[in-house]
């Protein structure tokens, strides 16, 4: 069996800017880590491999160079083989956008590969962004089945088995291979890379996939490819002030809370 895991590289910083030209994150200049979904979804894969040594796990993901780290620290922790989608016309891409061009890169990947991928994982969503999106568009493009916010994975009989989160508790699901399947936080966290398989990483040559190097439309990618268009960005001001009760009982506190309301005429 053949897994491809599609990761991306985030901001580790909740001090985010925006350029106010393209409307789009700045990068350069800031701290990054793998999108925490899916370092969920890689070692989901990870744990897949451990009960069966013959499944091949492979890593992707669009960005600039610098994205490479990230690839490199999926290698150090259960990935085998790792590509970087590059390319100028893929900058600024929305989820659908995106989710179109990852469509085009797993056919490209399989072919360089010489398999076919029976799963292909993504995180449920990325920090930085928190659309969800990516995944089921993905599944959409490659006519696949999907299934989202997956907590526990299982391969049996040509399909997989998931045990999923809903609003209103769990369910079990299955779908035919090949699927895709996002993976939300599961109740194991993530193996750590050894020193050995670090050092193994670091030497790792990570092959750059470019718009020349696989078939696909670049009118639907980037910014032209995108419906969706960022109108206005802002910094929400933060809120100053408040006063904090600290009474002896709730019933205290409550009965003081009222009072000052009453004074204030807002009750």
């Amino acid at each position: 069996m053949n897994i491809l895991v599609f990761i991306k590289q985030v901001p580790d910083t909740t001090e985010i800017k925006i350029d106010p030209v393209t409307n789009t994150l700045i990068r350069q200049g800031v701290p990054s880590i793998v999108n925490t979904f899916d370092t969920y979804a890689l070692e989901t894969a990870a744990k897949l491999k451990d009960a069966d040594p013959s499944i091949k796990i492979v890593v992707a993901t669009m960005g600039p160079e610098q994205a490479k780290e990230a690839l490199k620290t999926c290698l150090s922790v259960g990935a085998d083989k790792a590509y970087l989608v590059s390319d100028k016309a893929f900058a600024g891409s929305d989820t659908l956008a995106t989710s179109y061009v990852l469509s085009c890169v797993a056919k490209e990947i399989a072919k360089r590969e010489g398999c076919e991928f029976d799963l292909i994982f993504c995180g449920k969503q990325a920090i930085d962004g928190d659309t969800a999106q990516v995944g089921p568009e993905l599944a959409e493009h490659l006519n696949y089945p999907q299934i989202t916010y997956a907590l526990e994975v299982a391969v049996e009989n040509g399909s997989v088995k998931c045990r999923r989160e809903t609003e209103d508790g769990y369910e079990v699901l299955s779908a035919t291979l090949p699927a895709v399947v996002t993976v939300t936080k599961t109740a194991y966290e993530p193996r750590y890379a050894s020193v050995k398989s670090k050092m193994a990483a670091n030497r790792a040559v990570i092959p750059v996939l470019t718009a020349a190097d696989f078939e696909i439309d670049t009118n639907l990618s980037g910014l032209k490819g995108s419906p969706t268009k960022v109108k206005k960005t802002f910094v929400p001001q933060k809120k100053k002030g408040g006063i904090k009760l600290q009474e002896e009982t709730g019933v205290i506190a409550a009965e003081k809370l009222a009072a000052m309301l009453s004074e204030a005429g807002i009750i």
